[in-house]
């Protein structure tokens, strides 16, 4: 039998605030609940909402006084070192990999971290532990948004904006296996890296009239919002979704007969064993394009704060 360390290193904003008030520090390690597991923690993805969060914005609405110092993260991939009462679908030793918790604490940024059975698939078996941490969030997001909110069908039309980042790429590899036809937008430098997930035009975000010549679309997944979802709009034909994350509303109403939800990534291990089994059947694949060590979470946040990165960034606990 394993036993288990009392403390772990864990990176910890002090407080809302910059990058510098994240400190790596010793803290104690967490113990699995009813229905949940402790995890070893090999990765942990990195996403604009973390940064966002330590900053004051993001999810920080929904933690407590009591949440901080917060630890950061909520995507995470590793191993099974502990079970809680009632546990079942999962055994000491299983590699699993989920976004947990999403948006309380959660604290993944860390060599341990709990979670609830309900929010985790075991991690397929073609992926690295970096790699099934840069799915979950983003693959979750992109599901939900296209599949769940927007129902995309075979053969419909898609206009994917912010094609080339951390939900965009993966969301342009569903939505091509699902046998929609791919509008792609990101930076000309990204348009290779687009074709070859799928997409099936893509288009120049830098350019001044970037939607025209762009034919009537069944949904829009609007990864930028602002002045980007105001453009978007009339693309859309009647009838049609225009989904929105979480990036600032531009005040601007779809047109009559335009559906236009936002969208709010939630937990859901049952999701990811759909991307899970994208993956195994060679559809799907997260795209990193750095790591760093834990040590270095505020380089991390900074990398995703700079903007245009394609696919994602991961911290590794080695």
């Amino acid at each position: 039998m394993t036993v288990l360390p009392d403390t772990m290193r864990a990176v910890v904003a002090t407080a809302p605030g910059g990058r510098d008030v994240l400190e790596l520090r010793q803290v104690p390690v967490p113990s699995p609940g009813p229905g949940e597991v402790l995890i070893r923690v090999a990765a942990a993805g990195v996403n604009p909402v973390d940064a966002k969060t330590r900053a004051g914005r993001g999810a920080a609405q929904f933690l407590g006084d009591g949440d901080w110092p917060w630890i950061p993260g909520w995507d995470l991939a590793g191993e099974v070192v502990a079970i809680g009462f009632g546990v079942a679908r999962f055994a000491v030793g299983d590699r699993v990999f989920g976004t947990v918790g999403f948006p309380g604490a959660a604290g993944a940024y860390a060599e341990y971290a709990v979670a609830h059975v309900s929010q985790l698939s075991r991690s397929p078996r073609s992926l690295s532990d970096v790699d099934a941490a840069a799915l979950a969030m983003g693959g979750l997001t992109a599901w939900q948004a296209m599949v769940d909110a927007a129902g995309l069908e075979t053969n419909q039309r898609i206009l994917i904006t912010a094609a080339a980042g951390g939900v965009g790429h993966l969301a342009v590899q569903i939505a091509a296996d699902l046998g929609a036809h791919v509008i792609a937008v990101a930076s000309p430098a990204n348009h290779d890296f687009l074709r070859g997930l799928g997409a099936h035009d893509v288009v120049d975000r830098t350019a001044d009239d970037w939607t025209s010549g762009i034919e009537p679309v069944d949904v829009v997944l609007d990864g930028v919002g602002g002045p980007a979802r105001a453009e978007a709009l009339p693309l859309v034909r009647p009838g049609g979704t225009i989904v929105s994350l979480p990036s600032g509303d531009d005040g601007v109403p779809a047109p009559e007969g335009v559906r236009s939800p936002w969208v709010f990534v939630a937990p859901d291990g049952l999701e990811l064993q759909l991307l899970t089994g994208s993956v195994e059947r060679g559809v799907l694949r997260p795209h990193v394009s750095r790591t760093f060590p834990l040590a270095e979470a505020a380089a991390a946040h900074e990398a995703i704060e700079s903007g245009g990165t394609r696919g994602k960034i991961v911290l590794t606990t080695d």
